[in-house]
């Protein structure tokens, strides 16, 4: 028996459609339009084609600060997910204890990007900040605006620090869901720590670690506030991230056309990483399905 849709719900989705037309697809075709056309000021332009992102492809700039990208953002989910499971193993599951682990892993969550540059851009420094000059009195060469070494060591420690409670939080909520009923099998089975974690734990954590690993690739992948705010790209280009390249390039160097077209690259990379990421959980939730 066929049954009826009622499609009078769209109605109640169409002023969100609105919005998200209105801020992000006008000023994207904003972005598209600079990226086939050139000016010399006057707020004259003259048709470029793909002159730009011919440019941009052949660009050793690009490429070193997608490499540069792309390291952070593995060395971010290799620490960022194992350390968030590991922690979400280990709080309490009920009682006072649980709510205020719960409220202490959301806390840094709540801290806004630019405060957080801030604060590790303070706690760094080797004249005024705790850990540089804790590092300096232990005879620890440490210089985050001089050394690259430790300027990558300062902002993936901070984003580890920042960013490890929402791993944490989403891994504690699928353990939540775990009914009692698979424990109480595998301790009449005997089942070992490692077994219960192989075989319970993670297989139904999969669907929340893949979120995470989605939501923290993309963010640890468009980061520029934290870094920008601690190093601003250096020292040299060391720390120059692709969002602190484009802004540079965009804001600094006023090339509109290449910035535009850096701009888009960057968005169809993500789109396709996220597909990616997309195709896989659909398919897991198949598989348990």
């Amino acid at each position: 028996m066929d049954k009826t849709v009622n499609q009078k719900a769209w109605f109640l989705v169409l002023p969100v459609l609105l919005l998200v037309a209105f801020s992000a697809v006008v000023p994207l075709m904003t972005v598209v339009n600079y990226s086939v056309q050139d000016t010399f000021g006057n707020n004259e332009f003259f048709w470029a084609g793909l002159e730009w992102f011919e440019e941009m492809l052949a660009s050793e700039r690009m490429w070193d600060a997608l490499g540069r990208q792309l390291l952070f953002s593995a060395i971010i989910l290799a620490i960022e997910v194992p350390l968030g499971v590991f922690v979400a193993l280990n709080m309490p599951k009920s009682g006072f204890w649980a709510s205020f682990c719960l409220v202490l892993m959301s806390l840094p969550l709540l801290i806004p990007w630019n405060v957080v540059g801030t604060i590790w851009q303070i706690f760094g420094r080797v004249d005024i900040g705790l850990l540089g000059y804790v590092l300096d009195a232990l005879g620890i060469p440490y210089n985050y605006t001089q050394d690259s070494l430790a300027a990558w060591i300062t902002i993936i420690v901070m984003d580890v620090w920042h960013w490890t409670s929402l791993v944490a939080l989403l891994a504690y909520a699928g353990l939540k869901s775990i009914p009692d009923a698979y424990y109480q099998a595998a301790k009449i089975d005997q089942a070992s720590r490692w077994k219960v974690f192989r075989f319970i734990e993670l297989p139904k954590m999969m669907g929340v670690l893949m979120i995470a690993i989605l939501l923290r690739f993309m963010d640890s992948f468009m980061i520029y506030t934290e870094p920008f705010v601690v190093t601003g790209g250096g020292p040299g280009n060391s720390t120059t991230l692709l969002s602190i390249d484009l802004v540079k390039m965009a804001l600094g160097q006023f090339d509109l056309g290449p910035a535009a077209a850096f701009s888009i690259m960057y968005f169809l990379v993500i789109l396709l990483i996220c597909w990616v990421f997309y195709t896989v959980m659909t398919n897991l939730d198949k598989r348990e399905g």
